[in-house]
């Protein structure tokens, strides 16, 4: 355990790493040690047989092969971790591929429901505001629902329509809004903010005791509007930022823009939306072209 412990502490203080992932990581190295322990196996001395038992025994509980992938990417990073700190000579996962991952499409919103959903924004109260703010910007900039609720004051450059955002790894980011996001903030900084911020905070988006707002309340807020719609859709914080990434590549932009915009470290990561798009062209040309609908 004491290695786990300190391959932890590395994350946190030499990588910079949230705590959020490193719960994960946590997690996945903690049932990986008590597999070992079950097996009467030391942490420190495996070998490739232990590592394909391991695997196996992953897939035998009905693990998908994302989550898979995950957990040996956890289990490779620690190894790594002991052969850096010269406590192993050598990683015995190194030579363990990851399995090819299930491709995983992103729900994203269509037109017709993000229409309906801004069709229903108002600004009669200060929460309303906020709210309408609230969407404004998760659509027009794709950042994450954290990044929404810790975006200061002072990241805003209202002449450049730009918002300087902090990602994973506490990487900072520039992200871009539109008129209509200008307008949204424009009326919540002269109304709504100065009736929340009640104890001089930092912070934009603020719930009615002037402190920052939580994601789970940006989650309440987006399921009250989807409600108000009519919309009999499940969606959260995360669709609308997969819509805006499919909505831009549609729209005729590159890959790696859209990477840098979202914070992806990979464009990999980013590509996933280029199936989207795919399907979207595949789905259209099977309902237009006439020898297709035959």
């Amino acid at each position: 355990m004491k290695y786990i412990e300190k391959y932890l502490d590395y994350l946190k203080v030499v990588k910079k790493y949230s705590n959020k992932t490193i719960l994960s990581y946590y997690d996945d190295l903690i049932e990986y040690n008590e597999f070992l322990g079950n097996n009467f196996k030391n942490i420190l001395n495996i070998d490739i047989d232990i590592t394909k038992e391991y695997l196996k025994y992953l897939y035998e509980r009905g693990i998908n092969k994302n989550s898979i992938s995950r957990k040996l990417s956890s289990i490779r990073g620690f190894y790594n971790y002991l052969v850096k700190e010269e406590i192993l000579t050598s990683s015995p996962f190194n030579s363990i591929p990851n399995p090819k991952k299930d491709l995983y499409l992103p729900k994203f919103l269509n037109d017709k429901e993000l229409n309906k959903i801004f069709s229903v924004c108002s600004e009669n109260t200060p929460s309303d505001e906020r709210d309408t703010l609230i969407i404004e910007l998760l659509y027009a900039t794709g950042v994450r629902v954290s990044e929404l609720v810790n975006i200061k004051v002072k990241d805003i450059d209202r002449t450049n329509k730009s918002i300087k955002v902090l990602g994973k790894g506490d990487k900072e980011r520039i992200v871009l809004y539109n008129n209509h996001t200008s307008r949204a903030l424009d009326i919540y900084l002269n109304d709504a903010y100065h009736i929340f911020n009640k104890k001089n905070s930092e912070y934009l988006i603020l719930n009615h005791n002037g402190g920052k707002l939580s994601d789970r309340y940006v989650r309440m807020i987006i399921d009250k509007l989807v409600r108000k719609a009519n919309l009999d859709i499940k969606i959260s914080p995360h669709t609308i930022r997969h819509t805006f990434a499919t909505d831009m590549l549609e729209e005729g932009a590159d890959l790696m823009t859209v990477k840098e915009l979202l914070g992806h470290e990979s464009l990999n990561t980013t590509s996933i939306y280029t199936h989207i798009t795919n399907e979207q062209i595949k789905k259209t040309y099977n309902m237009a072209h006439p020898r297709a609908k035959k």
